[in-house]
């Protein structure tokens, strides 16, 4: 499973007024690449497969793919609002290195 903390799911629902994504899921996946092996991805899509996993965290419907999950289990996405390094934070227990820019890693 993954979760969402509460700053992640007030920026996922900005998001998505802002997008006008109401029917929409946000995608969160890997996939291989990036300087330490996986990448992060983060995505709206409107939709969803046998091999996806749904999760609804105070109305923001998220999906994970079956394979990514097997990276993101147990992860928190998180959001912060810094001025330097701000925005969405894969806090992943799996990652056993990760990229100085947060957004590749190697499990």
């Amino acid at each position: 499973m993954i979760t969402l903390s509460e700053r992640a799911i007030k920026e996922a629902k900005r998001l998505i007024e802002k997008q006008n994504a109401q029917n929409m899921y946000l995608r969160v996946g890997v996939e291989a690449g990036g300087c330490s092996g996986l990448n992060y991805l983060m995505s709206f899509d409107e939709k969803i497969t046998e091999q996806d996993k749904v999760y609804d965290f105070d109305g923001v419907k998220v999906a994970v793919d079956i394979r990514s999950l097997l990276y993101l289990m147990g992860t928190t996405l998180d959001y912060t609002g810094d001025l330097l390094g701000g925005g969405f934070k894969f806090v992943n227990p799996n990652a056993k290195k990760s990229c100085g820019c947060g957004h590749s890693f190697s499990a």
